[in-house]
């Protein structure tokens, strides 16, 4: 089983970030001790505690990865002083941990490509009368296909129609990465303070 977490601040200071951080390495001891395998997937760059990210995530893999999560979800409160400012006030500080949309882009190939030569119609004279220049690219597997005469070239053609075929079918991972990213970011503006799943005081590395 494998799940992806986001673990954010939200709009949090940059002391929330840093419990982000440090929540992060908590939650990577636990899944180890549970025999789970934690990944960061998001930053792709080393975690600064001097910079740290307003939001990571991870994915998690195991087979008791369902429970695990779960027991980490909702906000979490951390109880102790500033890192960065010296005799702060504010002694409590809540992160978020969410469990993001594990849908996989679809990856496409050539290989599922079939190709259909047709005569072209429109302006070209005696030509698209009498040569099957036109090409029909089909995406078996989904039924998506495109048709281009756009050259004299059969051969022109046939490379125009799998780069439109295959254009055509990102755009599905487009629009999901587009729905992930609003997802994250609605996750930022979702931490909430009352009810925290799990209370830290002074655990941080």
């Amino acid at each position: 089983m494998e799940k992806l977490v986001q673990i954010t601040a939200g709009r949090g200071p940059k002391e929330c970030a840093y419990v982000v951080v440090n929540v992060l390495r908590l939650l990577e001891n636990e899944a180890k001790q549970h025999g789970i395998t934690c990944v960061v997937v998001s930053p792709e760059k080393d975690l600064d505690l001097d910079a740290p990210p307003a939001s990571v995530i991870v994915r998690l893999t195991g087979t008791t990865c369902d429970t695990f999560v779960k027991s980490w979800l909702g906000s979490i409160q951390w109880i102790g002083e500033s890192p960065y400012r010296k005799n702060h006030r504010r002694k409590n500080w809540f992160i978020g941990v969410f469990e993001v949309n594990t849908a996989e882009f679809d990856v496409y190939s050539t290989r599922d490509f079939t190709y259909q030569t047709m005569r072209s119609s429109g302006a070209g004279g005696q030509h698209v009368n009498k040569v099957s220049s036109a090409v029909r690219a089909l995406h078996t597997p989904t039924g998506q296909s495109v048709v281009v005469m756009d050259n004299r070239s059969q051969h022109m053609n046939k490379q125009l129609a799998t780069e439109r075929l295959m254009a055509r079918l990102n755009e599905k991972n487009i629009r999901e990465a587009e729905a992930k990213i609003h997802l994250q970011w609605t996750n930022q503006l979702a931490v909430e303070r009352g009810n925290p799943t799990r209370v830290l005081k002074n655990t941080l590395f």
